[in-house]
């Protein structure tokens, strides 16, 4: 329990696989410690881009710590969840310095990054080499990008029978989940290039800017396409875990101590694992007190019965919001161009729009592919919209979704992710309180 690299107490730990089973002993230390230690309300915490225990637990440290000042009169317990995800070198990890950008034309695959890319998909080292030789090379155009493709694409796959497979989706069309993203499955030399033009739209070298410069080239985009691939595996295994272990472990707490009032919160990858937790939930299990989602990177229509552009199709987590006994809330902002740009681009479905350049989230592709962290919960029937002072001064909703607009104190970082990974707020900690009505 002691942690001296934690700022608050009692703290748990839970590691995952990357199917969902749970580290035995973290799992049983938790269910009889709650109790033991007079918990009421327990705070548990999944992180998106993190590959490592140090990583996340400076996230955890650093955004829990106002809470026992926050709310000094609660019984409060913390729990930190570590799942197999990876995070590039060279993005921030939340609340720490940023990386500066570089140039898109940069050898990609650094020793840190090759070493990630081996820890989150064992057993594919020659795969990786040779990705890092072709993004190092940057050979002729052509088949030189579409066998970068090929090998991105047998690097993200999982096993037919493997229950990663079943977690891919964000929305469901007559009963069949979304396919593979267009990115895995198309032209690679064609997504690149698309990559490579939305890329330089961030970084404010583009036509957003006017500034003079020549046109991308479509190994300017490689290094995104591996980036958004391996994300595209992250958000698949975030659900797997979230589904098959998260909301499995809750059930068993629910039994053990039926009076702990829990609080989940998730930032991007992370939060889709909490949402995916709703879905694990045993039938009948109410302890779920409230959701947090601080930049969910996924899509803004999971939650729909419905989708606007399609009345075939919802969202796969259409009504989970009513397995919360309290609202779910999603924090979000501008300013962060991982998810307002990025994101849509890589989301697309095969056969979809081309348009890259200029696609921001208020065209069709934006609105169509875009994500949760961005503008918040779409199109789904009384979900509450407050500003963050707003939400502050405010009592928030009982139940349901709420979005708020967290651009006021979410707005630090540079290309391509912008703002994502700025979460560490003690106006944001101030919401996963309210939100859980814990004093």
């Amino acid at each position: 329990m002691a942690d001296p690299e934690m700022s608050v107490s009692p703290y748990w730990e839970l590691t995952f696989d990357a199917d969902g089973d749970v580290d035995a002993g973290q799992r049983d230390r938790l269910l009889g410690g709650v109790g033991k230690r007079g918990v009421v309300d327990l705070v548990v915490f999944a992180h998106g881009w993190n590959n490592d225990k140090s990583g996340a637990t400076r996230l955890y440290s650093r955004f829990f710590a106002p809470f026992p000042a926050l709310a000094p009169e609660a019984r409060l317990g913390y729990v930190g969840v570590l799942w197999p995800s990876m995070r590039f070198s060279d993005e921030p990890i939340p609340d720490i310095k940023p990386v500066p950008a570089v140039a898109p034309s940069r050898p990609a695959l650094d020793k840190n990054t090759r070493h990630a890319l081996l820890e989150v998909f064992p057993g594919r080292a020659t795969i990786v080499e040779q990705l890092a030789r072709l993004l190092d090379q940057r050979p002729d155009e052509g088949a030189s990008l579409d066998e970068y493709g090929r090998l991105v694409r047998l690097l993200v796959e999982v096993p037919p029978q493997g229950p990663q497979g079943a977690f891919t989706a964000d929305t469901i069309a007559e009963g069949v989940p979304e396919g593979t993203p267009g990115m895995l499955c198309g032209d690679a030399g064609a997504v690149c290039a698309d990559f490579a033009a939305a890329l330089a739209e961030v970084e404010g070298t583009g036509v957003m800017t006017g500034a003079p410069v020549s046109s991308p080239q479509a190994w300017d985009g490689a290094h995104e396409l591996l980036r958004q691939a391996t994300y595209f595996a992250m958000k698949r295994r975030a659900g797997t875990v979230g589904e098959r272990g998260l909301g499995r472990l809750l059930g068993q707490l629910a039994r053990t101590a039926p009076n702990v009032r829990v609080h989940l919160v998730g930032h991007s990858f992370g939060a889709r694992l909490v949402s995916f937790a709703l879905r694990g939930l045993p039938e009948g299990v109410r302890t779920v007190k409230s959701v947090t989602l601080l930049q969910a990177a996924f899509s803004h229509y999971a939650f729909a019965a419905r989708l606007p552009h399609d009345e075939r199709a919802g969202g796969v987590l259409n009504g989970q919001q009513k397995r919360v006994d309290g609202p779910l809330v999603c924090c979000h902002s501008r300013h962060d161009s991982a998810l307002g740009t990025i994101y849509p681009l890589a989301s697309r479905m095969a056969g979809d729009s081309r348009a890259v350049v200029g696609f921001g989230i208020g065209s069709v592709l934006g609105a169509k592919w875009g994500a949760l962290g961005y503008d918040g919960v779409q199109a789904v029937e009384g979900t509450r919209s407050f500003k963050l002072a707003d939400a502050l001064r405010a009592q928030l909703p009982t139940s349901g979704c709420v979005n708020i607009d967290a651009a006021a104190v979410v707005k630090r970082g540079g290309a391509p992710s912008g703002a994502h990974s700025d979460i560490c707020h003690r106006e944001l900690a101030r919401v996963v309180l309210a939100a859980g009505r814990v004093k």
